[in-house]
């Protein structure tokens, strides 16, 4: 996967985020990642030449089991994730119940449920493994990412195109991030 060094590295030079990688490890849940802004900000950051910028609203915490789908669970995993570190924004969501509240069908992994996030430059996880380090989701790629291209992905190209441009203009990127540019499809 193209950029997949580039990303390795910048994660494991940012040890803010290297911390919280290894603190939802701990958890050792299955088809975990973390994502969105996590991913995103960081490499948006670099591109722009910015030193690392934690601003993050939320940190996005996905896992994927079937059998454990109940929302009680993720409540409680976030609890214990506050716990080892309140000053995080958590958010932990079980990707087996989420195609109920978009609307899609349902979805096979964590990976599957990235496919039907807003942007291709958002729809990227990343973990730690002990034994592996840092491991890479990313079912469009890193090109848009890295490229600072904000892209819909397929289900958002059309009758939820309007939430992209709107995500883009109510979180200020363009703003943040001036050399990023949007495209349609």
């Amino acid at each position: 996967m193209k950029f997949k060094s580039n990303l390795e590295a910048l994660l494991l030079s940012d040890p803010y985020r290297l911390r919280l990688l290894k603190i939802v490890a701990t958890l050792s849940l299955p088809d975990w990642w973390i994502g969105a802004g996590f991913v995103r900000n960081a490499v948006w950051d670099a591109i722009h030449g910015f030193a690392n910028r934690p601003h993050l609203s939320d940190l996005d915490v996905l896992w994927f089991d079937s059998s454990r789908s109940s929302p009680k669970i993720d409540q409680e995993l976030e609890s214990h994730l506050v716990a080892m570190d309140s000053t995080v924004r958590w958010s932990v969501k079980n990707q087996s119940r989420m195609h109920l509240r978009n609307g899609d069908e349902a979805y096979q992994s964590s990976t599957d449920a990235m496919r039907f996030w807003p942007e291709t430059a958002t729809a990227i996880g990343v973990r730690w493994e002990e034994n592996e380090g840092i491991q890479i989701a990313a079912p469009f790629g890193l090109d848009d990412l890295y490229e600072g291209v904000i892209r819909p992905t397929p289900r958002f190209q059309l009758e939820k195109k309007h939430i992209v441009e709107n995500r883009a203009l109510t979180k200020g990127w363009l703003q943040q991030w001036p050399k990023l540019r949007m495209v349609s499809s």
